[in-house]
């Protein structure tokens, strides 16, 4: 399976800030997204996993193919380790947390609730979801924050296993994490934030 973006438009707030994005990535790839803060890497990561609309053009396949992490780690904070992990792993109609648990180096820390895990801790449990997800293409925005080097480099093995097993992956980071990829510059594809948007006017008049 594919990712692929067709002139792709987006807005924050109401506001256009990137047009004409276009992208294809195959089976096995990563691309990293770069550009200065505020450019819009973001709003095209949640434009890509579906959790808002885009001002124009398309993206294929659609957000049940996706699974997005950004800087909450979506974590019951009273669930242990293990059932934070089961709780989203039924949500994806998957079962197997062993993966997870081993990936993100967490079997320790199985039965710790996540209320007294650490930041970095929190993040690594908060990436193992990921893996629960059984979702061919994952979505990150600088999934690497309060990560220490030694968690950093799990996360770069992870991502390797999973493109290497025919998935792909989208990250907008900061740092080189030592992975392969192709570089989208979201640079030239800023948009006149003065612009009126027509398509963005008219879902506003619904």
């Amino acid at each position: 399976m594919e990712l692929l973006a067709e002139n792709l438009s987006c807005a924050r707030g109401g506001v256009p800030v990137l047009r004409g994005v276009g992208f294809r990535l195959r089976p096995g790839g990563v691309l990293i997204l770069r550009g200065p803060n505020g450019v819009g890497k973001t709003t095209l990561l949640r434009t890509l996993g579906g959790l808002q609309p885009a001002l124009g053009g398309q993206v294929t396949p659609g957000p049940d193919t996706i699974a997005y992490a950004a800087h909450a780690d979506g974590l019951k904070a009273t669930l242990s380790v293990i059932e934070n992990l089961i709780f989203w792993a039924r949500i994806f109609g998957t079962d197997d947390i062993a993966p997870a648990l081993t990936a993100f180096n967490l079997t320790a820390l199985a039965d710790r609730t996540a209320q007294n895990l650490s930041a970095g801790q929190k993040r690594r449990l908060g990436l193992a979801r990921l893996l629960v997800t059984g979702r061919p293409i994952w979505v990150l925005d600088e999934p690497t924050v309060s990560l220490d080097t030694a968690s950093v480099t799990l996360f770069a093995g992870a991502v390797r296993a999973h493109c290497a097993g025919g998935g792909l992956a989208v990250i907008a980071t900061h740092i080189d994490l030592g992975i392969e990829a192709d570089i989208l510059d979201l640079t030239p594809f800023r948009a006149d934030p003065g612009e009126a948007d027509d398509a963005f006017l008219a879902e506003g008049a619904l």
